[in-house]
């Protein structure tokens, strides 16, 4: 089976953004390879309702096989909140916090994101991992679309 890689909404825009282009691209041709299980939640699929047409189109055209669809319970919810509570991110960072509360709880292999402000971050990572380790958890590895085609 392959590695699950729970992707946040950055990734799916980063195929039309001409600084994300190439290694997203790259990541989601392993996917179609079934190199990768590209794992997304409903918050995803939310988020991307506001995204243009081409990349709610591109999301809506991936194959479903290649596909893991999780979901959002109150363990999720009280994980994510935890996160703010111990001031690894502020409040206005919830739906971040819902992502990596998600890729944690669903024990995905990793959590990609372009979003290098209050995910792929490293001095918010150990804050995170903390909150997961104190909660009984496993951390979780973060990386970028880059840092996985450069690997």
């Amino acid at each position: 089976m392959p590695p699950r890689y729970y992707f946040d909404t950055s990734v799916f825009g980063g195929v039309f953004d001409t600084e994300f282009e190439y290694e997203t691209r790259i990541l989601f041709n392993r996917i179609e390879a079934g190199e990768i299980k590209c794992v997304y939640s409903g918050l995803a699929e939310a988020e991307l309702k506001s995204a243009p047409e081409r990349v709610r189109r591109f999301f809506q055209e991936l194959d479903a096989e290649t596909l893991e669809r999780i979901e959002i319970n109150e363990a999720v919810l009280t994980l994510a909140r935890k996160y703010i509570e111990d001031n690894v991110v502020g409040l206005t960072s919830l739906d971040d916090c819902v992502h990596i509360a998600l890729a944690t709880f669903h024990e995905v292999d990793m959590l990609i994101s372009w979003n290098f402000k209050h995910i792929v971050n490293p001095a918010r990572i150990p804050g995170y991992n903390s909150v997961n380790l104190q909660l009984g958890y496993k951390a979780i590895e973060i990386r970028s679309p880059k840092d996985i085609v450069n690997s």
